[in-house]
């Protein structure tokens, strides 16, 4: 499937913007697998393995903590318009709703002084104290406070960690494995950066914030395989059900492919950004670590790009720039089909 597209991975990979990728195509039900270059480069190189896992970076924003969420508000248990607040009493702020969070305009800015020597009791109690400014609701801007908020109200209903939340109603009814926040054997994951003071980060999350809250991390901290990751996909391109278990309601994805920001005009979803093209919106979210997953629900398409892009450094402007070359290649071959 797709040859232009995966000759624009293989560039990426001779021009040494990535080590390497595992990546998937689904078109009309099939999905197809693919392994390019390597898992690591330095400091002796190592093939990528057949479930190689990633640390997928903000990847756990889409497949851990928006799913959990939009649970929770098809049993009537939360609400979007809800304050957030309601739920967490230590938040200073009553005008930020869950709506606002999960479309990050929420004008939460998640700048925290001195943030990695906080213990994750000082980190947590920071965020609380965060104001949002005069924006809120009046334009998008992509933060991690968002899904971290989202994380401790799950964990406020739930009355448990996030993370033991996500094995109960994702992870488990739908077989991901090889998905885990603590991975069991650190060389079956793709190393990300060479850290000054940390050393070789490998089975060690790469994200900092992720680094000090662990269990409670809503917005990254999920190690995962290519396998699973398209497995999640291919729930959400079937409308929210797999292998006959439902994860989420048919309605509740076809609301995701609309704009859901307050105001209905800034190209974001519930969770997911939203790429628009002449067939309809394209769901998209990416990972720093060199992560991204496209759905075309419509189509019934969909593109899942794993890399280990940080490994052992790597320049996020050229990389940005490569990316959105390589997507829009992946477009132009899905439109002229």
């Amino acid at each position: 499937m797709y040859p232009k597209t995966r000759e624009a991975i293989q560039k990426l990979i001779e021009e040494a913007i990535i080590p390497g990728a595992s990546y998937a195509f689904i078109k009309n039900g099939q999905q197809s697998y693919y392994r390019e270059g390597l898992a690591v480069v330095y400091p002796e190189k190592e093939p990528i393995q057949e479930n190689q896992q990633y640390d997928v970076a903000s990847l756990t924003k889409v497949m851990v903590t928006t799913p959990v969420i939009l649970q929770l508000i098809e049993a009537n248990t939360l609400r979007l318009e809800d304050s957030v607040h309601t739920y967490l009493p230590l938040f200073k702020s009553k005008k930020v709703t869950i709506r606002h969070l999960l479309t990050h305009t929420s004008a939460l800015n998640g700048f925290i002084p001195n943030r990695n020597k906080l213990s994750a009791t000082e980190l947590k109690a920071a965020l609380f104290s965060i104001a949002p400014d005069k924006t809120i609701g009046e334009k998008v801007v992509y933060a991690d406070i968002n899904m971290i908020l989202l994380g401790y109200i799950i964990e406020s209903i739930e009355k448990d960690a996030l993370v033991r939340v996500f094995e109960k109603r994702i992870l488990g009814p739908m077989h991901l494995t090889d998905s885990t926040y603590h991975p069991i054997d650190s060389f079956q994951c793709a190393p990300t950066q060479n850290h000054p003071q940390q050393g070789m980060l490998r089975g060690i999350v790469h994200d900092p914030k992720a680094q000090v809250l662990g269990d409670h991390c809503g917005s990254a901290g999920l190690f995962s395989t290519l396998h699973d990751v398209t497995r999640f996909s291919q729930m959400m391109l079937q409308k929210g059900s797999l292998d006959g278990i439902r994860i989420l309601n048919e309605e509740t994805i076809l609301a995701l492919s609309k704009d859901q920001t307050p105001n209905k005009t800034l190209n974001r979803s519930l969770g997911w950004d939203l790429l628009t093209k002449k067939d309809g919106n394209t769901l998209f979210h990416t990972g720093f670590t060199g992560t991204f997953i496209l759905l075309n629900s419509h189509q019934k398409e969909a593109f899942i790009f794993l890399s280990n892009r940080v490994h052992p450094t790597g320049d996020t402007a050229i990389y940005l720039e490569k990316r959105n070359h390589l997507i829009n290649t992946y477009f132009s071959e899905m439109e002229a089909e």
